[in-house]
């Protein structure tokens, strides 16, 4: 009788175990990926379209404990996106864990606009900035080089971005902080597709596809949804180059993406 009910005791014991998470199991950490940049990455607003930023695109790229904030607005640089409080805001909000793409630089080479323009040391000083606040928080900054407008010179695909991606480099390598270069991976495949194919990636548009449009588009800078979608896709790619993995584990394509690169 004694040897049975322990046998009953011990079944009983084993069934509850069963449904308990093995040793060291534990839910996935649920954490925020926050776009701070310009244009080439924002939301876009339905009178805009096709328009669209890569930052858009971002969401789909991650498993279900990661949410994308995209904070990304239009004609922004690191000088203003801070001065008008929209940094202030991300602060707030910012927790440990949590992780900063950073990506200015087309409205920051635009010296002529004194509220958005900076010098290249202006630049570094700003980016620098960034990464030790998101540091402060227990966060972990991501700078991106800006992506490549489309300027071709016969035939051959130019940069239109001077030294500015060359200063975000620089400050990562001081900094000790993980980069990503959008614009070295977008001039690769910018440059693939050519002076006519290229279109596709930007925002060239007719009107009469697009009624709503004032008039036909031919914009070098922006992306169509179909480019945004490719963008998104290399952002995601550099993420798994990166040496800390930790986000790179929380894309729902690592292994397909690891395998690509």
């Amino acid at each position: 009788m004694k040897r049975t009910i322990l046998m009953l005791a011990l079944a009983a014991f084993f069934c509850l175990k069963a449904d308990r998470p093995y040793p060291g199991h534990r839910e996935e950490t649920k954490f925020k990926i926050y776009l701070i940049g310009a244009s080439t990455c924002a939301n876009k607003k339905e009178a805009a379209r096709p328009e669209t930023g890569w930052g858009e695109k971002f969401q789909p790229f991650f498993k279900d404990n990661v949410t994308v904030d995209n904070r990304a607005l239009n004609g922004r640089s690191t000088k203003s996106f801070r001065n008008e409080g929209h940094w202030d805001k991300v602060m707030k909000e910012l927790k440990a864990g949590d992780w900063v793409l950073i990506q200015f630089g087309h409205n920051d080479q635009k010296l002529d606009k004194p509220a958005v323009g900076t010098t290249i040391a202006e630049y570094k000083e700003n980016l620098s900035r960034y990464i030790d606040e998101v540091r402060s928080k227990g966060a972990t900054p991501v700078v991106l080089t800006s992506i490549v407008r489309r300027a071709f010179k016969n035939g051959e695909l130019t940069n239109t971005h001077g030294d500015y991606p060359d200063a975000v480099i620089e400050v990562a390598n001081t900094m000790k902080c993980e980069y990503i270069d959008m614009e070295k991976k977008s001039h690769a495949l910018v440059a693939a597709y050519g002076v006519e194919k290229s279109k596709e990636l930007y925002f060239w548009a007719k009107k009469q596809d697009f009624p709503h449009l004032a008039n036909d588009k031919k914009d070098n800078t922006h992306f169509s949804n179909y480019g945004a979608q490719k963008m998104a896709e290399l952002v995601a790619e550099g993420i798994v180059e990166l040496k800390n993995k930790v986000l790179a584990q929380n894309l729902k394509a690592y292994k397909k993406l690891n395998q690509k690169i």
